[in-house]
């Protein structure tokens, strides 16, 4: 079963920046498009951004268009989430997340990264 390895949470001060790495455990698999979604505590999990392998279109949750940037490398496999002037509310366990190409929505995730961030 392939997993989703995810990295680079952590503890960062408001304005801050941080960057989010996450990787395939299995260098052959594709998808046709993986995203970021986060759960903050007590509160649902929301979409946070999407890239398409298809053809790198990209999708993002209105509140952190212009601070966070979702990329990819397509020789690594690898997606980031570049996120940038980081607020309090920005608080949450991230999870990557990929949509193969015979499922209509996200059916691989990782097991999340936490990502605080204090006043």
């Amino acid at each position: 079963q392939v997993q989703l390895v995810e990295s680079g949470g952590g503890l960062v001060q408001a304005g801050g920046s941080l960057r989010l790495s996450c990787a395939p455990s299995e260098r052959t698999f594709s998808s046709n498009r993986m995203g970021w979604f986060r759960q903050a505590p007590g509160k649902g999990r929301e979409f946070v951004a999407a890239i398409s392998w298809i053809d790198s279109r990209t999708y993002y949750f209105d509140s952190v268009k212009g601070r966070f940037t979702i990329s990819r490398d397509n020789a690594k496999n690898t997606v980031y989430l570049q996120m940038n002037s980081l607020k309090p509310e920005d608080t949450a366990v991230y999870y990557c997340a990929a949509r193969s190409r015979s499922a209509d929505d996200y059916d691989y995730w990782g097991q999340g990264t936490q990502v605080t961030v204090s006043l």
